[in-house]
Parts: C-alpha cells; sequence; structure tokens
C-alpha cells in the first residue's frame, strides 16, 4: 500500500481488505481497493478507479456503520443497520440493503430522501471534480498519476454508460439476484446461459416475457470473453458467478459446467484476492424434479460452492391459483423434498427455496407451508434455507405487520428463515 496527503485529501492505493466473506456487525471491506479520505467522507474505489463506497465522517452522517454501495451496474444501495433490531435474524446479515430504485423492501424510510445521503453522492461528484484538477499537477509519483488518470476517467456520465455497456455484453439486464447472493455482498460475476423462464406467473414483479431458450455454447463463450475485458484490473476482487437469468437449471448439467468451467478459468478465478468459489443460479419446481443425479453429481465436482434457489411460492392450491402459478401442491412437495434430499447428499451444493409472504394471501397458505417443512423434517435442520419475499407496495401499518409475522414464521420453521429482499446488480 502507498499513502500520500495531497490538497487536503489522504489517499491510499492498493489497501488490502478482508480475504474472505464473512458475517459481521461493522463496516468490512474485502480485496483490493484505494481510499481517499476527506475531512467529511471516505470514498472507495475498485482497482479500475469507479467510486464503489462512501461512508460519512461527520456528525450529520446517521451512523458511522452505515455506507453506501455503488454496483457494477450503477446502483445504489444504502446498508442501515436497522438500529440492529432483528436485522440478523429477518434477512441473514448484519446489514439490510436499501436500494435507490423501487423494490419489496419494508423499510419504512427512503434514506435516499434523506439530506445525509444526498450530499454524501454529491460530495463525491465534487471530489471527482478535485481529482480532475489535480491530475493535471506536475511533480506526482507515477503510481498516483496512474491512479488519478484512472479515477478522473470514470465520470458518473461514464459510469452510467458503463451499465448500458454490461448490458449490451449480457443481452438483457440482470433483474434480480439469488437470495443465496447475500453469502457474497451481491458482487456476483453474471453469465447469462438461458433467457425467459418457465412459468408466467402473474405476481411475479421481474418476470421476463421470452420463453425460455438456452444460448448457445458460443454465445456464452464470447459473453465470458468479454466480461473479462468489462471487469478489466478488478476481476481479481470477485470469486463468484451468477448463471443467469430465472431458471439456468433448467439449461442443464451438460450447459452449466460449460459455463461454469470456462467462467473460472478465463476470470482467473483460482488467483482471486478473495477465498473459495461460489456459484449461484435460480432453478424451478420443474427443472430440479427433472434433474437427475448427473447434474448434481457434476455440480459437485465443479470448483465452486454452488447454491440452487427454487421458486416454489406456495403448498397451498387457493394460493397458486391466486398467484397464476402453474404448478400443483403436489409438485412443490415433491420439489420441496427433493430439495432436502439434495442438501444431505451432496456437500458442495445447497438448494433453497423461496416462498412469497403478504396479508392479502389466502388463509390457507401459510399453514401449508408450515405442513411441508413439519412432514418432511423432525427437528431443525440447518441446511437449505428458506425465504418468504414480501409483497411490495405495503402501507407502514402493512410493513410493521410483516415483520411481526415473519418472526412468528421464523420460530416455527425447521430450516434457517429469511425475508427475501428484491436486489439487482
Amino acid at each position: 500500500m502507498e499513502s500520500f496527503c495531497i490538497d487536503g485529501l489522504q489517499i491510499a492505493l492498493k489497501k488490502q481488505g478482508a480475504d474472505e466473506y464473512t458475517k459481521v456487525s461493522y463496516p468490512l471491506r474485502y480485496g483490493l481497493f484505494s481510499e481517499i479520505v476527506s475531512p467529511d467522507f471516505i470514498f472507495q474505489l475498485n482497482l479500475n478507479g469507479e467510486i464503489k463506497f462512501i461512508t460519512g465522517r461527520g456528525k450529520a452522517w446517521p451512523d458511522p456503520s452505515e455506507y453506501l454501495k455503488r454496483t457494477i451496474d450503477n446502483n445504489w444501495i444504502y446498508y442501515s443497520t436497522g438500529g440492529y433490531s432483528g436485522v440478523y435474524d429477518s434477512f441473514g446479515e448484519y446489514y439490510l440493503p436499501c436500494p435507490s430504485y423501487p423494490s419489496n423492501s419494508i423499510q419504512l424510510d427512503d434514506p435516499f430522501q434523506t439530506h445525509p445521503v444526498q450530499s454524501a453522492i454529491n460530495a463525491w461528484h465534487e471530489t471527482y471534480s478535485r481529482l480532475s484538477f489535480l491530475a493535471r499537477g506536475k511533480g506526482l509519483p507515477k503510481t498516483l498519476v496512474d491512479f488519478l488518470g484512472d479515477a478522473v476517467k470514470k465520470s458518473p456520465e461514464f459510469l452510467e454508460e458503463r451499465s448500458f455497456a454490461l448490458m449490451d455484453i449480457l443481452g438483457d439486464r440482470v433483474t434480480v439476484l439469488p437470495p443465496d447472493t447475500r453469502h457474497v455482498d451481491y458482487d456476483v460475476i453474471p453469465v447469462f446461459i438461458a433467457d425467459g423462464c418457465l412459468y408466467k406467473c402473474d405476481f411475479c414483479m421481474i418476470k421476463s416475457q421470452k420463453k425460455f431458450a438456452c444460448r448457445s455454447k458460443d454465445e456464452i463463450l464470447h459473453q465470458i470473453n468479454e466480461l473479462r475485458h468489462f471487469y478489466n484490473k478488478d476481476i481479481c476482487n470477485y470469486n463468484a458467478i451468477f448463471l443467469a437469468q430465472h431458471d439456468a437449471l433448467n439449461a442443464g448439467g451438460d450447459l452449466i459446467e460449460y459455463a461454469a468451467r470456462y467462467a473460472y478459468d478465463t476470470f482467473g478465478l483460482r488467483r482471486s484476492a478473495l477465498k473459495g468459489a461460489y456459484l449461484f443460479l435460480f432453478g424451478s419446481a420443474h427443472s430440479l424434479l427433472t434433474a437427475d443425479d448427473t447434474l448434481f453429481d457434476q455440480l459437485e465436482a465443479l470448483p465452486y460452492l454452488t447454491y440452487i434457489n427454487i421458486g416454489l411460492e406456495s403448498a397451498d392450491a387457493e394460493t397458486l391459483h391466486l398467484l397464476k402459478k402453474a404448478i400443483t401442491p403436489q409438485t412443490v412437495h415433491d420439489a420441496f423434498k427433493k430439495m432436502l434430499d439434495i442438501n444431505k447428499r451432496y456437500r458442495k451444493i445447497e438448494v433453497t427455496s423461496n416462498f412469497v409472504f403478504g396479508n392479502h394471501l389466502p388463509k390457507g397458505h401459510l399453514p401449508s407451508v408450515f405442513r411441508l417443512m413439519e412432514k418432511q423434517l423432525k427437528h431443525f435442520y440447518a441446511k437449505g434455507a428458506v425465504y418468504f419475499s414480501p409483497f411490495m407496495n405495503g402501507t407502514p401499518l402493512e410493513k410493521r405487520g410483516t415483520k411481526r409475522e415473519f418472526y412468528k414464521i421464523k420460530m416455527r420453521s425447521r430450516l434457517p428463515t429469511y425475508l427475501y429482499l428484491i436486489q439487482r446488480l
């Protein structure tokens, strides 16, 4: 690490953060990054010179443990402690991510409407302008000149255009990440191996209108090579792949294995600044039930810990009809049973499930989920999280009630149980 003091700014290059994801109740940075400290803010940039984190230092900042994060798709997320009141129990993490875009968050207040958060983003724009001026100075060390040169190229307009460049590479937007990507703080490299989904559920706010279709191996190869150039120097700070989009499991073992292995080698995950490697994908009840042991044997042999998230939604016929989910309670029962079986038989694979959650669902919905768990499990089992996804647009009163009702579910559940907040890349 090199440090400089220039024009009232403390600049540190290539700081070393933690090398392994962990659950902690304080801000922790991972991998390699650069840092600019002003009297009021700490700005942290990735190895491409792009702003990634902002933390306030002054008394006006809500909490010294809270911070802003800019994602690779140029979305801002505010990481709130929620007062540490039940956040870990509800989400499995010590922080509540509050996105700047519409989601199904149960957070009552929008931090992006507050003066401190708006001031932090504006402060980065002002600091960026200062860096542009400093980059024209003479007699600076070469490493500092190179850093400033990288940073001043990453204007707000450049970063916005870069999000469209990512969409061009992928051929679509990533509309939702699997809930299990919380284990790597949602820092995943997306690789599309299939488009569309098998079901056109009426309730789904992120559904694709495309008919399910796999990408060809040539398309996947080209996409991965383009992504390698897109992530550039910062690729060493990634150790997780999201095989997109909504039902990659239905693409089959051969295509999944091809994409996962080629991505592992091309992105250099073996040489990542972070320990381990993770693979995330969505699946459906149908794709899980039709997958044989050959597929799971292939996944187990990959150099990843693999998380597969299955959208089941409900085990109640009336609820499934209301959601226009074209499966039966028996299908949900069979898929849930297979999920438990896979989790017991495979060491490096974890299958998790999603169910909907809301005040306006039929009365049989939650009892059907409890019966599903209680019939299959005699006691608590630590592997195979169950996520409940709240319907969005609830009133403040409904949101408070949602949290209370969720705690009742969690107390009764025989699997790790969390709320699932819809989060994009």
